[in-house]
């Protein structure tokens, strides 16, 4: 049984007591509400990231297969050489979008230049086939990090609106209800006993109207 809270036991205070419990009632439901609307883009956002993922994780297999062909097929001296002045930028722009009262980042990768940067002519072919991949993976791997960052957040939010929702339920609801009952229980014996006290004085006036 959940404890009562100390109060006075009079009208006035239930009365507030009561109101405190509807509110608490409605804030209750509000938040089971979001807690229910936030876990629906959350599963649905791990099972898109999971598939994100080992596409990623694929390509990202394959293209790092083709930089180990590229680097037996020439020297590690040629190979730095090669890839010592790139001349690709990148960068990405960070942008919020609101996703169930929760304000989540959307990246937006801009790339600028290619990434064969060197002569063709000493140089293997899988090396361009490597960057070649690289380069298309880039945009999966932001848009990873992006969905990862989404999750951590809505994650975040929901663990802080499930305790706010545990906490009215299990705690500040069952203590109003409890306490609304001594009250009430308190109010009934006060009641009683006015009523035997004006049932004495009653007999005592010999029967007399009060």
């Amino acid at each position: 049984m959940a404890e009562k809270l100390s109060v006075n036991p009079n009208r006035m205070v239930l009365l507030k007591i009561k109101r405190r419990l509807s509110v608490a009632r409605r804030g209750h439901k509000l938040l089971k509400d979001k807690f229910d609307e936030l876990m629906k883009p959350f599963l649905a956002t791990i099972k898109e990231t999971g598939r994100i993922r080992e596409e990623v994780e694929t390509e990202l297999e394959e293209a790092y297969k083709l930089f180990a062909i590229a680097r037996v097929e020439t020297s590690a001296v040629e190979l730095d050489a090669a890839l010592s002045q790139p001349k690709v930028s990148a960068d990405v722009a960070v942008h919020r979008r609101n996703l169930v009262s929760l304000t989540v980042p959307e990246f937006e990768l801009d790339l600028e230049g290619e990434f064969d940067c060197y002569g063709l002519a000493s140089t293997p072919a899988m090396l361009d086939e490597a960057l070649s991949r690289m380069r298309e993976v880039l945009p999966r791997m932001v848009l990873l990090a992006q969905r990862e960052n989404t999750i951590k957040m809505l994650a975040w939010e929901i663990e802080k609106t499930r305790r706010r929702v545990n906490a009215l339920e299990y705690v500040l609801i069952p203590q109003l209800e409890e306490t609304v009952r001594y009250i009430t229980m308190k109010l009934d014996e006060f009641e009683r006993a006015n009523l035997n006290r004006l049932m004495k004085i009653k007999e005592m006036v010999g029967g007399g109207e009060i």
